[in-house]
């Protein structure tokens, strides 16, 4: 089995409800998303928290950390959880970098919180897609609602609520 770094920078997959306003707002900082998807995997996850942001707050001083965060690990294989609005910018200014490393990033729609069944999914697709892949493959992908591809393929329908194919949203 390959030894998969996790980096989770926020975005809605970890996203809980403030209890005062019953809105979502809240960023949790500690991985609980993460945590439960392992405990039910039985699994030991290897994982990092950085940035702790909506991904519409992030900036490219946020993506060279997450990029210096990337080069400094000896992992090779890598899974990015961020936020969906801005997944698209990052994944490019990842693959502009050309770093040598197969990087998945993944997020959710719906926090886990909420509804952990999207968000465990996404997870599980980026998990699996980076197991089946030759150990010294490399690229930028996105998974998210069920497609995995080459980041450039994957685009957010906003209208939709979901990602889909490039091709398809014309």
């Amino acid at each position: 089995m390959k030894n998969i770094l996790i980096i989770d920078t926020g975005g809605t997959f970890n996203k809980v409800t403030n209890p005062k306003t019953n809105k979502i707002t809240l960023i949790d900082n500690s991985s609980i998303a993460l945590k439960k998807i392992a405990l039910h995997w039985r699994c030991n996850l290897t994982s990092l928290n950085i940035i702790e942001k909506d991904s519409l707050d992030m900036t490219n001083l946020d993506r060279l950390e997450l990029l210096m965060t990337i080069n400094n690990s000896e992992h090779t294989h890598i899974i990015i959880i961020h936020g969906t609005d801005t997944m698209d910018l990052t994944a490019q200014y990842l693959a502009e970098a050309e770093t040598e490393k197969c990087i998945v990033l993944t997020g959710a729609m719906v926090p886990f919180s909420r509804d952990f069944i999207e968000a465990t999914a996404n997870f599980a697709s980026a998990y699996g897609y980076l197991h089946a892949l030759p150990l010294n493959h490399d690229g930028i992908y996105i998974a998210m609602n069920g497609l995995i591809e080459e980041y450039q393929e994957i685009i957010k329908d906003h209208a939709k609520g979901r990602f889909v194919k490039a091709s398809k949203k014309k």
